[in-house]
């Protein structure tokens, strides 16, 4: 008996940059028995039609999007459910308000817009429009990004939760980049250490802490018992440049004075870091967390102070992933569009994604860290 025909989701894609490339290449794995939708790559938007068509065919091959040279022709296409934006930081707010002003669902690559007041326009648009929006956090859906706090706060592996640690660091330094107009080193582009790679240190830190059954049985009313107590120090490209007034290292510290535990959540753009890339310590052990970065996480490596009888003292735990991994996002994606819901509620919701952007925006306030559009 031949297997059910998936349901489909038709995706448009806006800016042919490195994430996007490696996006689409996930959507159009073949993923027989696991996949429960079948994406189908049905336009996409550039500088050029030159460079659309390139795009197409070497990331995906099979599929025939129609190829526009305006990111417009995506928005109006009427063939077109969904729009996926890979485009720079600061121009999130208007590429998405633009796709949803055309009545399409958005899912937005990280940062969703450069500050939390951007983040909640682009998110009040999406309700007034009644259309989903998610900010594209893909390692959140990752098996292990769920696996984590079940191991914590249900199977309670290591006991009370204390502090955790986590880092991301790459080697391509602001001051010395080829490019100074490139994305990743232009302060008019909202380049950084904190924007790019600092927001998974503090995705980890928020996996872990923000679900801490106190934290989460918290009332909305009593943010202070819900929202961590934030320091920060920033190290620049440049002092004296205002162009160079950008961060290459950031550390902040998080501490949640209610359930007695902290976080350091840092990053760095002057040295890459190590395939371990979290610590979790408990009063009865620890659990590290690696893979290819923490990005991309992969595996567990839990350590037991004191085993009990069939526990082992160091175990490790892996998470194979087919691809890169950005298919768990693009199918739970699709099934909130099924569904009818305008966020994702249980793993990226607006309100884990305003979470960190404020907390964001608190770093940079400690350290005075401005981008240009902050002051627009």
């Amino acid at each position: 008996m031949p297997a059910p025909e998936l349901p489909t989701l038709r995706w448009g894609i806006i800016g042919c940059g490195l994430i996007s490339s490696w996006f689409v290449a996930d959507l159009v794995l073949d993923r027989p028995g696991v996949a429960t939708t079948r994406h189908i790559i049905q336009a996409i938007g550039s500088s050029s039609k030159d460079k659309g068509s390139a795009f197409a065919t070497k990331n995906c091959p099979t599929h025939s999007p129609a190829i526009y040279d305006s990111y417009e022709g995506v928005y109006n296409d009427p063939n077109i459910d969904i729009v996926y934006i890979g485009t720079p930081h600061t121009l999130h707010r208007r590429n998405t308000i633009d796709a949803i002003t055309a009545g399409k669902h958005v899912l937005c690559e990280k940062p969703i817009a450069i500050n939390a007041r951007d983040a909640q326009e682009m998110f009040d648009a999406a309700r007034d429009k009644c259309v989903f929006l998610m900010e594209a956090v893909w390692t959140r859906f990752f098996p292990i990004a769920q696996a984590v706090p079940k191991s914590l706060y249900q199977d309670k592996i290591i006991g009370d939760v204390h502090q955790v640690w986590t880092h991301f660091g790459l080697n391509m330094p602001i001051s010395t980049a080829a490019d100074p107009q490139a994305r990743t080193a232009s302060r008019e582009l909202g380049a950084g250490a904190l924007l790019d790679i600092g927001i998974y240190s503090l995705t980890w830190a928020s996996v872990v802490l923000d679900s801490h059954p106190d934290i989460m049985a918290a009332p909305a009313a009593s943010p202070s018992a819900k929202e961590p107590l934030i320091s920060a120090t920033m190290t620049f490209a440049s002092d004296a440049d205002p162009s160079l007034h950008v961060d290459e290292q950031t550390t902040i510290v998080l501490n949640y004075p209610s359930i007695k535990a902290q976080a350091v959540a840092s990053c760095t753009v002057l040295a890459k870091g190590t395939d371990e890339f979290a610590r979790i310590s408990g009063s009865k052990g620890s659990i590290t967390i690696g893979g290819v970065a923490a990005s991309k996480p992969g595996f567990l490596v839990i350590r037991r102070d004191q085993p009990a009888d069939g526990e082992q003292a160091l175990e490790r735990v892996d998470f194979p992933v087919a691809g890169r991994g950005f298919h768990f996002e693009a199918d739970a994606v699709a099934q909130d569009i099924r569904q009818g819901r305008v966020q994702n509620l249980d793993t990226c919701s607006w309100e884990h994604t305003m979470r960190i952007m404020r907390r964001m925006d608190q770093a940079r306030a400690l350290c005075g860290l401005e981008y240009v559009q902050d002051t627009s």
